[in-house]
């Protein structure tokens, strides 16, 4: 395959991976859409960029763009997504893939009909912390693993309209989707509760009464469940992503975005009550030697613009190192002509999890089947 054609539409968090697609080697054009003209034309002249979109519809009928990375809003991700395909182009999404069943089948279908690649975005299994949890597992460091659990908080409050009042589990994706990833595994079923109380016009939207939802999942791998946890209003939390590895040997904690996580290690069995523990803090390595070094500097701290700031920027080169990960497995898989490693099945079983969860808590927690995508 020759150099590829990107287009990036959404420029408020989206505009952190433009760069880093002009600088991949396998990358030869980009072009940026945005709905926004004064966003549209600041990004543009910032990069260099000449080919400026303001509406979708023209992406879609330009014909030598290969592929197109949304980063739009999320009551927009399953129909922009599943028009991308249906285009002839590769597309990638922001999370989550979808926020109902129906449209993740639409979604897989859409790919499987038009061959094209389908890969959801998920930053939290591309972090520091998660890679180097999934070197400890690789190397058995945790020996059988026996519980997970994740969580994400966030404050909401005034952020663009769609998300007031969003049911948390419906966005979950970056507590759930390190659990599942690191256990090779998906949800099976789950049993999910709310908690709290919503002010009464953050409710109306989506007819969500809960500011937090606690969900349980039994998993498709063996004698193993998750635990996860999603608040996006009136909990007074600051930001956090986390997620914890129990083995039989050693157990992982990533807790603080500000912290190294946590590694406990179990001393063998001896006589005696309880086995003794260990602790460090190992810090987790940048991984740069997985990525072209034309883009390896985007894992550290990268703000693109003073008046737009986003948090994951803060984190160190998006969510923790992650973008650059993102747009390299991406890229790749179109050069390879072979499916990313958040394929849109991956990516419709890690949604419909948090769907189904918010199914089970408005049912007052009774168990909710997660469908497979196989």
């Amino acid at each position: 395959m020759t150099r590829l054609h990107i287009a990036v539409i959404g420029l408020g968090f989206g505009a952190e991976f433009v760069p880093i697609y002009l600088d991949h080697p396998d990358v030869h054009a980009v072009t940026i859409c945005n709905l926004d003209a004064k966003r549209l034309d600041a990004v543009g002249e910032r990069y260099g960029i000449a080919r400026r979109v303001k509406h979708y519809d023209e992406l879609l009928a330009t014909p030598d763009i290969d592929a197109i990375h949304l980063v739009s809003g999320i009551p927009d991700h399953a129909s922009q997504a599943i028009a991308a395909l249906r285009a002839g182009k590769h597309c990638a999404c922001t999370v989550p893939a979808a926020t109902s069943l129906a449209d993740l089948h639409a979604l897989v279908a859409a790919q499987r009909a038009s061959g094209r690649n389908y890969m959801m975005m998920e930053t939290a299994v591309y972090t520091r912390p998660f890679l180097y949890a999934r070197e400890l597992h690789a190397r058995g460091e945790f020996g059988r693993l026996q519980f997970l659990r994740g969580a994400h908080y966030q404050d909401m409050e005034a952020w663009p309209p769609y998300w007031a009042g969003l049911p948390p589990m419906w966005y979950a994706t970056h507590a759930i989707s390190p659990l599942l990833a690191l256990a090779d595994t998906r949800a099976l079923r789950v049993h999910c509760y709310g908690s709290g109380v919503m002010r009464e016009e953050l409710g109306a939207q989506y007819g969500n009464p809960f500011p937090v939802e606690t969900a349980v999942f039994q998993l498709e791998a063996p004698d193993l469940c998750a635990e996860v946890t999603r608040t996006l209003f009136h909990c007074a939390r600051p930001y956090m992503e986390s997620f914890v590895i129990y083995g039989e040997d050693a157990c992982y904690e990533w807790q603080m975005d500000d912290e190294a996580p946590m590694l406990f290690r179990l001393a063998p069995l001896q006589a005696g009550r309880g086995r003794p523990t260990t602790a460090e803090r190992p810090v987790p390595p940048d991984r740069t030697d997985l990525l072209p070094p034309s883009i390896a500097r985007y894992t550290t701290r990268f703000v693109y613009s003073a008046e737009h700031s986003h948090r994951s920027f803060e984190q160190g080169g998006g969510h923790h190192g992650s973008h650059p990960h993102l747009v390299h497995e991406f890229v790749r898989s179109m050069v390879e002509q072979r499916k990313p490693a958040i394929d849109a099945v991956t990516a419709a079983n890690w949604s419909a999890a948090g769907i189904c969860a918010h199914a089970s808590a408005m049912q007052g927690g009774a168990e909710v089947t997660v469908p497979s995508f196989e």
